[in-house]
């Protein structure tokens, strides 16, 4: 199984901005055949090194992965969340 992690800064910590953000990536939920688990967490440290929101997804292997990042639902959540964040990192790891 592959894991897919994308933890996001936003442009505006503000109410409206994190709303738009989860729901965003929420509504992937059951929309993608490869995506077998999606959870989204917003962070409660408020660290300057923090980032405010974090994607955690599963597949079942490589090709899923591939998949979902192509598949056309997911690629306006993409813009959406460049359009409310400043930055973003991720981490594909197998795990067992």
């Amino acid at each position: 199984m592959i894991k897919h992690i994308v933890m996001f800064k936003l442009k505006e910590n503000s109410a409206d901005s994190l709303d738009l953000a989860v729901s965003t990536l929420r509504g992937l939920e059951g929309k993608i055949e490869t995506l077998r688990k999606i959870e989204v967490g917003l962070d409660f440290n408020k660290s300057e090194r923090a980032y405010d929101i974090v994607l955690t997804t599963h597949f079942d292997d490589e090709a899923g992965l591939a998949a979902y990042a192509s598949h056309p639902k997911h690629l306006p959540v993409i813009d959406t969340m460049r359009s409310l964040c400043s930055s973003s990192i991720v981490v594909d790891y197998l795990i067992e």
